[in-house]
């Protein structure tokens, strides 16, 4: 990666550090997202979004080992994990059961966490230069429909938002979301 393209992505890696929320371009809409691991900005983030922390949120990585930390990949067999590798990556979000320590402001009431591998570029490389997962929902405002551009996202949240700019995939839903243990449908992509 040229140094001019990791240039980009500076301002974002400080701002995640700084446990920031943060906007970016994601297959269909532009997400909000922050480090799973800082409880104060995963609250900053529901706070934002006016989202009930019993909901759970989504985590989105550039691979499958970034996601391993938070979920319990022992309890899927060869069959449910060959199924989601096909989808990956790609626009379908996996339930998977989360690891005990995994923090409830991710998975909210629930003991599993919804996770996906994107297949948007500038997501996989911000995950691959963070290092790790992002917790990723949509971006807008609660009753606002969510930013498709980086226009929008700077309307509805400010000029000064930590905001990777770009464009959004050529979706034109959300990400279709799967029990990866049931296989059943929980939202339709």
């Amino acid at each position: 990666m040229s140094s001019e393209s990791t240039a980009i992505f500076t301002p974002i890696i400080d701002a995640l550090h700084n446990q920031q929320v943060i906007a970016y371009p994601t297959e269909a809409v532009f997400g909000l997202g922050c480090d799973p691991d800082s409880e104060q900005a995963v609250n900053a983030l529901l706070a934002l979004k006016q989202r009930p922390w019993e909901k759970g949120l989504i985590l989105i990585a550039a691979d499958y080992a970034q996601l391993t930390p938070y979920i319990d990949d022992t309890a899927l067999n060869e069959q449910q994990r060959a199924t989601m590798f096909a989808s990956w990556p790609g626009p379908v979000t996996w339930v998977i059961p989360a690891r005990s320590e995994t923090s409830r402001l991710l998975t909210g009431r629930f003991n599993s966490l919804a996770v996906r591998v994107s297949d948007h570029p500038l997501v996989q490389q911000l995950c691959r230069q963070f290092g790790k997962p992002l917790v990723s929902t949509s971006a807008n405002l609660s009753g606002q429909e969510p930013c498709r551009s980086a226009d929008e996202v700077q309307q509805q949240f400010g000029a000064a938002f930590p905001l990777l700019a770009g464009s959004v995939g050529g979706r034109l839903n959300p990400s279709e979301i799967r029990d990866v243990l049931t296989g059943e449908q929980i939202r339709q992509g």
